[in-house]
Parts: structure tokens; sequence; C-alpha cells
């Protein structure tokens, strides 16, 4: 890990390791008034984050368990580095810069005060004062090298570029692919399968910017960026995706869109295992990179699980059953919430409901795989659950992709 310019005094960390319990309990409360008080303070920075996630809550939660992890790790900052890495990603993908880190400090050390009264002592503030500006510095150290690669591989750049919606092709009933070429006519970087861009959202008559994390779901080595979109529809408490439906419904072939380069920590490692994918719903879009790079290199064997609510809502599914009548090497299986008689007649729906522990225990590859997994929320803790705990395979083996911010799939 990048090292701090500036050591934290021992009993800097005595104390703040002290607070871990407190922020444990109250973490949450913490750092649900610091985003409302640095909103206030601070109105720029809603055109950074998401908004949607501030009302779910999930937001606040993925800051609390970070600083929690920061708490307890302080003296071995080391700890934290694929945290910090997954942050620092997400960081250079949104724009974040160093001249925003002391806006969080402050806000952050004031949000403590203001929550925890008298047990924020002085103390305490000036502990996690100094700690967060080692932390801060760890994450801007970070964060610079990724601008650095972002800007210099070949065909990178900075900050925003300016895409041509070239083709924008429907793959369900709810999913719709927009494929993305330089409107300057220069070239691609390569990337990562798996790994996504930023989207500007600039829409007509929101006072705001509406940032949103999309993955890439074709391989590297093309002259286009491939996104696939699902039209979010609320409910009585959120209202639908702003910008998923502004895509669907606003956005033409021909118009312009503004991305970063691409970013993220969940792609396809560089093992001679077979390759176990797991998707639910849209979470199918960063495997479907992944697939059609192991495709190309039809050097692995692949498993592709896909789980939807029916075949109206699931995308991709001509283009997977093809690939896998021409590969021998490809082992396709999908599950629907309900099946139709259509279905009955598809070889590769073998299944009704969710998946479980018995089916999936019998689609899985004897010998030792990688497993890439991506969903919505309680879909992840489920396979988590049954991959860890019920089959037993090792972290290492393990990688999946949070749609929004980070949250702890043990959790009930």
């Amino acid at each position: 890990m990048s090292q701090s310019k500036t050591a934290l005094h021992p009993k800097t960390m005595e104390t703040v390791k002290a607070t871990a319990p407190i922020l444990e309990a109250r973490g949450a409360e913490i750092t649900t008034h610091f985003y409302k008080r640095m909103f206030e303070r601070n109105p720029e920075l809603l055109n950074v984050f998401n908004q949607v996630n501030q009302k779910k809550g999930r937001q606040p939660q993925a800051l609390a368990k970070s600083v929690l992890a920061a708490a307890k790790n302080i003296d071995q900052l080391e700890n934290i580095l694929p945290v910090v890495n997954q942050i620092a990603h997400k960081h250079r993908s949104l724009q974040i810069k160093p001249e925003q880190y002391p806006i969080v400090g402050e806000n952050l050390l004031a949000a403590m005060k203001e929550v925890l009264g008298d047990a924020a002592t002085d103390d305490v503030l000036a502990a996690w004062q100094e700690a967060y500006g080692v932390i801060a510095d760890v994450f801007i150290s970070v964060e610079e090298k990724m601008y650095e690669e972002a800007a210099q591989k070949s065909g990178g750049w900075e900050g925003f570029r300016a895409f041509t919606v070239d083709k924008k092709v429907p793959e369900s009933d709810v999913i719709t692919s927009f494929y993305l070429r330089p409107a300057d006519g220069g070239s691609l970087p390569s990337f990562e399968p798996g790994q996504y861009i930023t989207l500007k959202g600039e829409i007509p008559g929101e006072e705001y910017l509406h940032l949103r994390q999309y993955s890439l779901s074709d391989m590297p080595g093309k002259d286009y960026f491939r996104i696939s979109v699902k039209r979010e529809e609320g409910g009585e408490e959120f209202p639908d995706g702003i910008v998923s439906n502004y895509l669907h419904h606003s956005v033409a072939e021909g118009d312009i869109l503004e991305i970063t380069a691409p970013a993220g920590d969940f792609y396809l490692q560089p093992t001679n295992r077979p390759v176990v994918l797991i998707s639910g719903g849209v979470g199918i879009t960063p495997l479907m990179s992944m697939f059609n790079k192991l495709l190309e290199e039809k050097n692995r064997p692949v498993t592709f699980i896909q789980a939807a609510q029916n075949r109206a809502q699931h995308a991709m599914h001509a283009h997977t059953t093809k690939a896998a009548d021409e590969h021998e090497k490809v082992s396709y299986h999908v599950c629907y919430d309900a099946l139709t008689k259509k279905d009955n007649t598809d070889p590769y729906v073998q299944k009704e409901g969710h998946i479980d522990k018995e089916w999936l225990k019998s689609l899985l590859p004897e010998e030792e795989a990688d497993y890439y997994f991506c969903g919505p929320l309680p879909f992840l803790q489920t396979i988590n659950q049954l991959l860890k705990h019920e089959f037993n395979v090792s972290e290492d083996r393990l990688h999946f992709e949070f749609f929004g911010p980070a949250t702890d799939l043990e959790a009930n």
C-alpha cells in the first residue's frame, strides 16, 4: 500500500482503535448525518453523489463500514488495501479530486461531534483529524496513479470524453444496449473484462448532474464500447431511475454521451482454471464481457448460469445459446421465476423459481474453478452463502460486483 507522507502517532492509533465499538453501534447514524450536513454546505457535490443510494441508505452504510474498517486497522492500513482499491476505482471513475478530501474530512469530524456529543472528546476528534489526514493521503496517492494510468494508456483520456451513440439495440423488454464510439474518431483503450465506465447524465429539467456507472457488456478490443442498461422502475418509495429512463426514452442514435475511462477491480483473472459465471437480471452485463473474452480465448471451460424473472426480461439469451451450441467447453443453464410453454421446449431453460443448493451443485464443475457472480444484493448474498458456506469455495476464488455501494454479503 502507498504510504502516507506522515506517520501516525501511537497515541493517535490507540485512540482511534478505541472508538471502534461506538462506530460499530452508531456509524450509520454518523454517516447519514454527515451526508446531510455536507450537501447542505456544499450542494455542488450533489453533481457527484447518487441521491438514490443516499435515500436507500446504502451510501451511508457503505461509508460507515469503511470508517469502521479504518478504525480497526489504523495501525495496519495495509489490511484494508482491497477496500481502498475498490473505492479508489470508483473515485477515479467519478472524477473525485484531492481538493474534495478536506471538505469530506471537515464534515465527517463535525458529524461525529454533533451525533456523539460529549463522547466525541477533543482528544478523540484530534486523533480522528490526524488519522483522516493520513487515510486521505493514501487514497489521493492511489487515485493519482490511477488517473495517470487511465490518461497515459494508448487510446486513454483524462476526465470525460464525448462518445456518439452509434447503435441502440433492445436486448429484452427492460434492457437496451448502447454502442458508443469516440466522437473525436480516436482509438479506444484496452480494459479488463468486467470493468465499468461512468456516464454523465445531463438531463433537461434536472438541477444537478447525474453520474451513473455502467458495466461494459462486451469484450475489449472492439472499436466501440457497449453498455447494456436496465430501465429501472420505481415504486411508492422511490421514483423511476432518472438516468436509465432518460437513456431508454430520450437518447437516440447519433446523440452524444460523455463518459470516463474504464475502471473497476471486478474483472476476469488470468488463471487456467475453469470459470463459472452466475448472473441475476442485469448482473449479466459485466459477466457477458468476461464470457465473450473467454469465447475468444477458447482455452478454459465455462459454466454460465443465468437467472431472470422471465424470458421477456432475459437479455442476450440468443447470443449465449448460440455460443453454447458452437463451443463444446461452454455449459449454459437458465433459471426463470416462472416458466411458459415456450420455455419448456428450450433445453437451456432448466429451472423454475430461484437458484437453490441442489440445482447449483448439479451444475458446478468437479475441479477447482473461479467464480464470478453479479446481480441484486439479495442474489449476491444467496450465491455467496451457497458457494462459500455450502460448497466451501475459498475466498480467493470468489469474485463479485456490487451495483451501487458495497455492503456486507454475510449480513442476514
